[in-house]
Parts: structure tokens; C-alpha cells; sequence
């Protein structure tokens, strides 16, 4: 599949879409609110980052007990029930005066009940599209995430120019129930896609078994580490530029959104292994360059080429997928999912509290300078993986 006319004829592609997208818009308005929000409170870079990145961090503890269920439930009610949950914790973080603590007490129980969502949705995804529209779909989620965020990053900074924090709350809300009623009314029930009932023990056996591959695990450490590290930086914009935080992410959003049509749309199949590495460290570069505090305009210009280098995550979910059975590709997504958004998360962490030791664009150059090392030293050792005694000549670098 090479066309996004026959993507958008597929049935139930288009309902999956614009869930999605209602998601991921309440998704945007709502974490530049509260990070605004707690920003505003506390004037700390820590709690802030932590505010809109915490859910991810805390992800790493739901898979523990859930993500078996990515296969073992219902993908249509794990998803519509997922998004009725976020509706009610954004519901309790709009209330005014909500303590600081109260706040991250709330993130992280959506971070619990975020696990399953990824692995729900990208499984999903490979029921409803052929074998080869997989990343031509995969990269079509991404560019509508990267579109929303665009509008929904600029849009939550106007309206916070003339709304509180907690009406934009609200607003994302009631987002949170559209995703949930386009989830319901616009998708077939499907049984879930392994037998058995989801429980720890049937969780970690999963992982266990996915994580056994040596291939497997280079792949998810290249899915994970060096893209967490950047979303680090980007974590700081508030602190970094208060004014402009808006602008910057819109920025990043669009450059992910270049990079998703670049490599799902018009790079030949055969050509993409070629392309991780060299889209992980653009991904990191630019960063670099802000030690030297560059003005918001050259800021967003880093931003939007370092943010094409997303375009890296295409690559290795459709490699990760070439290298797992059928029925476990909603863990072995979730698995993925779930590692990146707690590495994502405990980067976003770590880059606050170097910002909070330092200043916040000295704690962006020090994360990419760290991306780009991760990035190399996982190409070297997939190079040590293709001379390993009885694996093919030629293996794509992770």
C-alpha cells in the first residue's frame, strides 16, 4: 500500500484517525496548560517538566501490571475506556487551588492507566491496514500527532493569553470525551487478538520472551534512548523561553510532521534501514548549538530540523515488527511505547534537574550531546551484530 487515498478507503481507518487526533489535540492543550500552570506556581523548570512529561515516567510502572492486556482485551474498549479516564483525571486538575502535590499525584495515576493505550492502538492498527500499509499508516498517525500539535501547541498559547490554565483544562476535557464516543461509534468490536486473561505474570513472561532477542532489544534501546533524551530538551521550553514555549513546540511538531512524510511517504522501502542513523543524530545536532542561547527565531528554526530526525522511529517500529509474531505485536508495540514514554519521561526529569543545577540551555546541550553518543555506539554494536556467527551478511543498522 503506497497511496494515502487507499489508506483513507480502508475501512475504519478514518474513524481510528480522527479518535486519534481528538486525543492527541486534548493531549497538547492539556499538558501546555498545566506546565504553564505549575510553572506559574512554583517557578521551578523540575516540577514543570515533570508536569507534562510525569504520565510518561509513570507508564514504566503500569506495563509492569498491564500491558498484557494489550493483546488479551478488547482493543475497542481499551481505548474508548482510556480516554473517559483521562477526561475525568484533566477534569480534577482543572479545579482551582489543586496543590502542587495533588497535581503530580494525578499525572502519574494517568501515566498508570496510559500503558495500555499504545500497544491498544498501534495492535489495532495492524488489523485494520494490510501487512504493507503498516508504516505508511503508522507515519500517517504521526504526521496527524504532528499537525495537532502544531495547531493545538500555537492554539494553547493564545488561549492562555486570554484563558486561565484551568479553562484550557477543561477544553481538553471535553476532547478527551469526543476521542472516547469516535472510539465507540466509529469502530467494529474486534475479540481480543491472544487468548488467555492479561495478569502480571502473563505480562512479564511476554516481555521476557520479546526482550530475549539480541536484535530485538538493539532495536528497542535505539527506539527508546536517543529520541527520550531529545524530548528531554524539549521538556525545558518552557523554562527556556516562557513566552515562546508554544511557538517552539509547534515548531518541533512540524518538523516530525516533515519527517513522517518523508520517510512513510516518499523514501522506497528498500531505502529506509539505510536511514536510522543518520535521522537519530539530526535529531540530536541542533541541540547542540543551544548553549549559546540563540533568540527564539533561530531556536525554532533548530528546533524544526532537529525535530525531522523523528522520522527515525518509522525505521525501527517497521524493523521491531519484521521480527515479532503476529499475535504478540500489540505488547511487543506496547512495549515499545511504554519504554519510550518512560524514558521520555525520566528524561524530561533529568533535564530539569540539570536545568534547575545550571541553566536550561546548557541542560539541552548536555541531553543531545548524550543522544548523539547513544546513537553511535548502538550503530557500533550493530555492526558487532552482523559478524555474529550464523546471522545474514548484511543486517540493517539499528
Amino acid at each position: 500500500m503506497r497511496s494515502y487515498r487507499a489508506l483513507l478507503h480502508t475501512p475504519e481507518f478514518t474513524p481510528f484517525l480522527l479518535s486519534f487526533a481528538a486525543f492527541a489535540a486534548a493531549q497538547t492543550i492539556g499538558a501546555l496548560a498545566l506546565g504553564t500552570l505549575v510553572f506559574r506556581a512554583t517557578g521551578s523548570p523540575l516540577l514543570s517538566a515533570l508536569s507534562m512529561f510525569g504520565p510518561q515516567l509513570a507508564q514504566l510502572v503500569g506495563a509492569t501490571f498491564l500491558l498484557s492486556g494489550a493483546d488479551r482485551l478488547p482493543p475497542r474498549a481499551i481505548l474508548s475506556g482510556l480516554a473517559l479516564a483521562y477526561a475525568a483525571c484533566t477534569a480534577v486538575l482543572a479545579l482551582p487551588g489543586l496543590p502542587v502535590a495533588a497535581v503530580l499525584g494525578v499525572v502519574l495515576a494517568q501515566g498508570l492507566i496510559a500503558a495500555l493505550g499504545g500497544g491498544a492502538r498501534s495492535g489495532l492498527l495492524t488489523e485494520i491496514l494490510p501487512k504493507d500499509g503498516y508504516v505508511l499508516g503508522r507515519s500517517v498517525f504521526n504526521m496527524v500527532w504532528g499537525l495537532t500539535q502544531v495547531a493545538g501547541f500555537a492554539m494553547g498559547g493564545a488561549l492562555l493569553t486570554l484563558l486561565t490554565p484551568g479553562t484550557c483544562l477543561l477544553l481538553a476535557t471535553a476532547l478527551y470525551v469526543t476521542s472516547a464516543l469516535a472510539t465507540r461509534l466509529g469502530l467494529t468490536a474486534r475479540p481480543p487478538r491472544s487468548s488467555g486473561r492479561p495478569s502480571v505474570s502473563a505480562t512479564w513472561r511476554t516481555n521476557a520472551l520479546l526482550w530475549s532477542s539480541r536484535s530485538r532489544r538493539l532495536t528497542y534501546l535505539g527506539l527508546w534512548i536517543p529520541n527520550g533524551l531529545v524530548v528531554g530538551c524539549e521538556s525545558l521550553y518552557v523554562s527556556y523561553a516562557p513566552g515562546a514555549a508554544g511557538t517552539l513546540f509547534a515548531c518541533a511538531a512540524l518538523g516530525m510532521f516533515a519527517g513522517d512524510v518523508v520517510v512513510g511517504r516518499l523514501v522506497p522501502p528498500v531505502s529506509r534501514p539505510r536511514l536510522a542513523v543518520p535521522l537519530r543524530l539530526l535529531l540530536a545536532t541542533p541541540y547542540l548549538f543551544f548553549v549559546l542561547q540563540p533568540g527564539v527565531a533561530l531556536s525554532a528554526v533548530a528546533v524544526t530540523v532537529a525535530s525531522v530526525g523523528f522520522g527515525a522511529s518509522l525505521v525501527l517500529q517497521e524493523r521491531l515488527m519484521s521480527r515479532t509474531p503476529d499475535d504478540l505485536a500489540g505488547q511487543a508495540l506496547g512495549l515499545h511505547f511504554v519504554g519510550m514514554s518512560a524514558t521520555q519521561g525520566g528524561c524530561a526529569a533529568l533535564a530539569g534537574a540539570v536545568a534547575q543545577l545550571t541553566y536550561p540551555a546548557a541542560a539541552m546541550t548536555v541531553l543531545a550531546a548524550g543522544s548523539a553518543a547513544v546513537t553511535l555506539a548502538l550503530a557500533v554494536l550493530g555492526r558487532h551484530e552482523e559478524r555474529l556467527p550464523g546471522r545474514p551478511v548484511v543486517v540493517p543498522e539499528p
